[in-house]
């Protein structure tokens, strides 16, 4: 019976959870789905699947590719090339200096770069020469006073300054520097600050927007906020050939700006029911206490001696050493040579995974080349091998010397 102890346990605590989520969500409103994608092909609100298939209308007579490579190692665009335009809608653009380079080096040979971004990285901004600041208000955090988020064109160089609004959330990013010599301010924030500026490179340009949510789903199609798009994105050359939309930086994940994955176990610790409480959390640890005092009252565990082991002795190497002993003592010097080089050629047959058929100078050159012995000190070897082959007899002084250049190969080696 005390072996069903811990499934009964844990079937009667699996239907508590159970009765304890489906009590706490009946009465759950659907909420509006506020994940931040911003890939092309999600139609939640908070992607950019308009804008994306927007494009075909916007340029007619480009090829548009999506690309999820770093800047640089596109398919459908060249670095070379001109009349071609980059677009990146991501929340943090993080860029290095080695893809800030290639991006400058593509709008400098007469293409558009277009980067809308939240977060615009230190090393970007030391490029482009500004300071950008980023700020994420949520629908509960933001101020009283503003019940729509606002953004609005400049006037130059549209034709005049159209403010556009919705009841979305947004990141209130900004531009708190600019180099006004270098840079043109193309819009503005809700308050005033800029948020969209162009700065001209070779025959090219360079585009930062810092409200990626103006792009997104909810904001496009709302009221008449889709002539934001439209004027937004006619900076670009309308005779471009070619745009990358790029998704490279919503998937790169860096130290600052990657979010960790939350598991199934953190999820389900987070929920709530109707009352606010946290019923999976009081369960889970309510669970981890029976198994607990289960594991210290019913399974005990008995120690028993465990005997030290002797480490086993190696009797093929005392063998050895008194078979080499018996022809020496005998003065079998020839025969104890040709053993001894059997036993060296079998070592490089099996460590080295060479053919010791012929011991040529190849065979010398390869040897040395795996084992890192001088191939000096292996000819001298492979020669008096060859020369046992023939031999009517070895002196006690070719013997020592012969062991001596197996030493020391099996030393050096």
């Amino acid at each position: 019976m005390k072996n069903y102890i811990p499934y009964l346990l844990v079937v009667l605590l699996a239907g508590a959870i159970l009765t304890l989520y489906i009590t706490g969500n009946r009465n759950k409103k659907k909420l509006l789905d506020e994940r931040v994608t911003l890939r092309h092909q999600d139609k939640i609100p908070y992607a950019t699947y308009v804008a994306f298939q927007n494009l075909k209308h916007l340029f007619p007579s480009a090829q548009i590719r999506v690309s999820r490579q770093e800047p640089g190692y596109w398919d459908s665009v060249s670095m070379y090339d001109s009349k071609q335009a980059y677009i990146a809608i991501t929340d943090r653009f993080s860029a290095d200096e080695i893809e800030m380079k290639k991006l400058i080096a593509f709008a400098r040979a007469g293409n558009d770069v277009f980067i809308s971004a939240r977060y615009v990285s230190a090393v970007a901004d030391g490029f482009l020469r500004c300071a950008s600041s980023a700020f994420e208000y949520t629908y509960n955090q933001a101020p009283e006073s503003e019940e729509e988020v606002k953004f609005s064109l400049s006037s130059p160089p549209f034709t005049d300054t159209i403010h556009y609004q919705y009841p979305g959330r947004s990141y209130y990013s900004y531009f708190s520097h600019v180099d006004t010599s270098l840079t043109q301010i193309l819009g503005y924030d809700g308050s005033g600050r800029p948020d969209f500026i162009r700065l001209r490179t070779g025959t090219g340009n360079f585009f930062v927007h810092l409200e990626p949510l103006a792009f997104s789903n909810y904001f496009l199609l709302h009221e008449r906020n889709m002539s934001y798009y439209t004027k937004a994105l006619s900076v670009i050359n309308p005779e471009v050939t070619r745009i990358v939309w790029d998704e490279y930086y919503l998937r790169k994940r860096t130290e600052t700006g990657s979010q960790k994955k939350k598991g199934w176990l953190t999820v389900l610790m987070s929920m709530k029911n109707a009352e606010g409480e946290y019923p999976f959390r009081a369960a889970f640890w309510l669970l981890i206490l029976l198994l607990l005092l289960y594991v210290l009252l019913e399974m005990r565990r008995r120690q028993r001696f465990i005997p030290v082991l002797k480490k086993p002795r190696n009797d093929s190497l005392d063998f050895v050493k008194t078979i080499g002993r018996l022809y020496y003592d005998k003065s079998d010097h020839l025969n104890l040579s040709r053993k001894m080089a059997a036993y060296f050629l079998e070592h490089v047959r099996s460590r080295y995974k060479l053919s010791t058929g012929l011991l040529n100078e190849e065979f010398t050159r390869n040897l040395h080349f795996k084992s890192g012995v001088p191939e000096t000190e292996i000819a001298e070897i492979t020669g008096f091998i060859k020369y046992l082959d023939q031999a009517a007899g070895v002196s006690e002084k070719q013997l020592l010397l012969f062991h001596k250049q197996l030493e020391s190969f099996y030393q050096k080696a």
